[in-house]
């Protein structure tokens, strides 16, 4: 308490000035409209500077709710892509009404692991059997094709991705019906390879290389890449094409599960079919 007193005592002559200057400030202000005016227009600017600071960050800490909102929603948006009559064509969404019997279900997952820098690589996404995911379901994200669900426990599934060397993916020239192999060579992360696609097809540096109709794993026309190189084998009928991908294949976060409702019966019929 005796210092408090000291410091009063001590530096009375200061503490007096910056009360007569604060009085007079005041008085200023009260008497005379146009100091007034640019002393409230400060504190206004002054105030909205701080509410939107407060307001961004508000924002800021919600980003991650609204990017699972934002997800969810594009999980029902794609499952009525994918169940259109061509999903290549734009799809009327405002007035969609629920599905009945879907072909196709979507699941939402994320990817928490990524492997990339082997001849093998794999995903890690959280979401499992309790999710509905199981082996044999694709993987995709807004940008394209990821891969294949190899194995699936409760609340996790691997993924083999489209970057390994055991992949194997019907793909074909968007807008055409020549169907090739999309595989891997293991070398560049950003390109895969199609081939047995025949020269008598019609392509272009560029063109778009989306997923083909014989998989019963994919919707037909889910994007893949771009045609960047084409390489033809003398000793074939067969161009070897070079792709690059749609996707970073380093840098994924939400992804979306396809389920084909139909593979069963499919598989059934075809065993069925090769016992014969």
């Amino acid at each position: 308490m005796q210092q408090i007193i000291n410091f009063f005592i001590k530096n009375s002559t200061k503490l007096l000035f910056l009360l007569l200057l604060a009085t007079s400030l005041l008085l200023t202000i009260q008497t005379h409209s146009f100091h007034r005016s640019r002393v409230l227009g400060s504190a206004n600017a002054f105030t909205g500077y701080v509410y939107e600071k407060i307001n961004n960050t508000k924002i800021y800490f919600s980003l991650r709710q609204q990017n699972d909102e934002l997800a969810f929603e594009n999980a029902e948006l794609k499952k009525i892509l994918y169940n259109s009559i061509n999903p290549a064509d734009s799809v009327e969404i405002s007035d969609s009404k629920p599905i009945e019997n879907p072909e196709f279900e979507v699941i939402l997952g994320k990817v928490i692991r990524n492997s990339f820098k082997s001849k093998e690589n794999y995903l890690t996404i959280k979401g499992g059997t309790k999710n509905g995911i199981h082996p044999d379901m694709g993987v995709v994200n807004s940008r394209g094709v990821l891969g294949i669900v190899e194995i699936a426990a409760n609340n996790y599934a691997t993924v083999q991705s489209i970057l390994n060397v055991k992949s194997q993916i019907n793909a074909k020239i968007k807008g055409s019906n020549h169907f090739g192999t999309l595989n891997w060579d293991g070398k560049n992360t950003g390109y895969v390879q199609l081939i047995d696609i025949p020269r008598l097809a019609d392509l272009h540096k560029g063109d778009t290389i989306v997923t083909g109709g014989k998989s019963i794993i994919f919707p037909e026309n889910i994007p893949i890449g771009a045609i960047d190189k084409v390489f033809v084998d003398k000793s074939s009928n067969y161009y070897t094409i070079s792709v690059r991908l749609f996707n970073d294949m380093t840098n994924l976060g939400y992804v979306y599960i396809i389920k084909n409702n139909d593979i069963e019966e499919i598989n059934h019929l075809e065993e069925a079919t090769k016992d014969e």
